[in-house]
């Protein structure tokens, strides 16, 4: 199992947390020591920040913490290799163009099976790596160049919606589906189930999730080393498990949270 993190909010801000606390989860003699990324969105294009090396040694993660661009719209993660080798290629989050911007994928959980399956299409996305995950997003990606193609403008939440709960309902047949997915302007998220250390089952919940509204422009969201950045005003952070000590929810196994400019535009399940 990875550590995922996203965040969606209303103005770019300098995101500092999810570089230094996943970064601990990801320290070279940690779970997570086998590659991190991060995906910073500015417009429809993104700055991603990839290496297949420990989170905790990356001299680039502490150059991102203190210069790193500012962004309304971030997923990042921290890989343990269950599946693939450990690589560049292999390191998430992944990437495509379609329609003129781009799209960012990421996963956990292990997906046995998912290059031979009967209902997922992989003939204008094909992997460049080897990992589960990477399928997946080559397979949502093909649902979405569909349905973008199929308009002569973006489409609407609910059609964009409803594709990404139709793959979710397919995917988590294969294994435990926690997914983050943007496309410049929504984020989604899919909770599933994941690996719990203490009792070693695979259980829900698979995401949690914490909103935070702001009318001061002046304030930090900063709480055990967790911060965004003054003038965050509306944000929504969604991670694998709570990253500080306020009042992150559990998402329910199935859930999926459309979020845009921090705030949730949208809730479906894949249940």
């Amino acid at each position: 199992m990875c550590e995922l993190l996203a965040m969606s909010s209303l103005q770019p801000v300098r995101l500092t947390f999810s570089l230094e606390t996943l970064a601990a989860h990801g320290a070279a003699n940690g779970r997570y020591r086998d590659g991190w990324g991060v995906a910073f969105y500015q417009g429809h294009d993104v700055a991603l920040f990839r290496e297949p090396t420990p989170a905790g040694d990356s001299a680039l993660i502490r150059l991102l913490e203190s210069q790193g661009p500012e962004s309304s719209l971030v997923i990042s993660h921290i890989r343990r290799a269950t599946h693939g080798e450990i690589s560049l290629a292999n390191t998430q989050p992944f990437t495509r163009q379609v329609m003129e911007r781009t799209h960012v994928f990421a996963h956990n959980g292990n997906l046995p099976g998912i290059e031979d399956s009967e209902t997922l299409v992989f003939d204008h996305f094909r992997p460049v790596g080897t990992t589960d995950s990477e399928y997946a997003a080559c397979a949502l990606f093909e649902r979405i160049q569909t349905l973008w193609k199929s308009a002569d403008t973006p489409p609407d939440i609910d059609a964009r919606q409803a594709v990404v709960t139709g793959f979710a309902a397919e995917l988590k047949k294969l294994g435990p589906a926690n997914f983050m997915y943007a496309d410049g302007e929504i984020l989604f998220t899919h909770a599933d189930k994941r690996l719990n250390l203490a009792t070693g089952e695979i259980k829900p919940p698979g995401l949690f999730i914490l909103s935070r509204h702001c009318q001061n422009g002046l304030q930090v969201l900063n709480e055990e080393g967790v911060a965004v950045a003054p003038g965050f005003h509306e944000v929504v952070l969604v991670a694998s498990a709570p990253l500080s000590t306020e009042n992150w929810q559990p998402l329910a196994e199935g859930d999926i949270v459309a979020i845009a400019s921090g705030k949730i535009v949208g809730k479906s399940t894949s249940c």
